[in-house]
């Protein structure tokens, strides 16, 4: 597509309404876009498109029709069966569309991604992303990027109205994703630590509302110990952000040093947290639930309505 063919604002498209696609998707209407949205529960694109935008049946029809696709789906699979499964995306890319990847992903294979989408005469932005659902609907996240000027020059209106900080990390694909690893390495560890540190204070018989209080006004404190520690003072597991989320991710921290033979301790042991939590039968509940994992306390129950 020639910058005389482009419109002057792009077309914008994102496929998967999940918790973190939903609110990227009213953020960018909000922001005055005409948003297409696919999901593989048409009855979510449905939704949001009758209080404005489009619902497209297909990866393929919705990419056909925009200039931006913002890619929002959980894994490295789904992205390959939005691209290349059945009526898939990139056969249908516009010469120049531009193909926003958002997901935490091995930040080789998205490199590799990068090269496969330039064949077909598609460009390409690794930009995973960090804040969860309520920034994503805020149009406040934090967005890794990397990819070629040519891709900026065509998404950044949608990529600022979408984010509150888009860090731009270089031209090479991949980029975005080792700082979206290093990311994941931290929160994965400071909420198996907070969810430690709660059941500690917990087991020795502090009240679960003073050790909240005391910790989140002290030096121990973390934003993974406030934000996901009020989950377990709520007795809400409700998933914002799964464990089986970072069953994947500290997975990938993990696979990503292996070659290197670079020792992650702490990530590892983490790691092995949510494990246990999901074996247990907690992997679709809010990562916080990693928490039940430890022996002999009582957790806060849910507040009667």
């Amino acid at each position: 597509m020639s910058d005389q063919d482009r419109p002057a604002r792009p077309r914008v498209g994102v496929l998967g309404l999940g918790a973190m696609g939903l609110g990227m998707a009213r953020s960018l209407r909000t922001a005055g876009y005409d948003v297409g949205v696919h999901d593989l529960r048409p009855e979510v694109a449905e939704d949001f498109a009758r209080d404005g935008g489009t619902a497209y049946a297909s990866p393929g029809d919705l990419t056909a029709a925009v200039d931006v696709v913002v890619s929002v789906v959980v894994n490295a699979a789904q992205v390959e069966s939005v691209l290349f499964g059945a009526d898939g995306a990139a056969d249908r890319l516009r010469p120049g569309a531009v193909f926003v990847m958002c997901s935490t992903v091995d930040p080789g294979w998205s490199a590799e991604l990068g090269g496969r989408l330039a064949e077909r005469g598609a460009l390409y932005l690794d930009a995973p992303i960090s804040g969860g659902a309520a920034r994503a609907a805020a149009g406040e996240l934090t967005m890794m990027t990397s990819g070629p000027a040519a891709a900026y020059a065509v998404a950044d209106p949608v990529l600022e109205a979408m984010s509150g900080t888009v860090y731009r990390l270089g031209e090479q694909p991949g980029l975005g994703s080792k700082v979206k690893i290093v990311n994941q390495l931290l929160a994965g560890v400071h909420i198996a630590a907070a969810a430690e540190a709660m059941a500690l204070g917990l087991k020795a018989g502090v009240p679960a509302e003073a050790l909240y209080e005391v910790i989140t006004h002290s030096a121990g404190n973390s934003w993974m110990f406030e934000n996901r520690m009020a989950h377990v003072l709520a007795g809400d597991y409700t998933p914002l952000s799964a464990v089986d989320i970072f069953v994947k991710d500290l997975g990938l921290v993990l696979d990503s040093a292996r070659p290197e033979r670079f020792p992650l301790p702490l990530a590892a042991t983490a790691h092995q947290m949510f494990l246990q939590a999901s074996a247990s039968g907690l992997g679709s509940e809010d990562d916080s639930a990693v928490i039940k994992i430890f022996p002999g306390i009582d957790l806060p129950q849910p507040v009667e309505a």
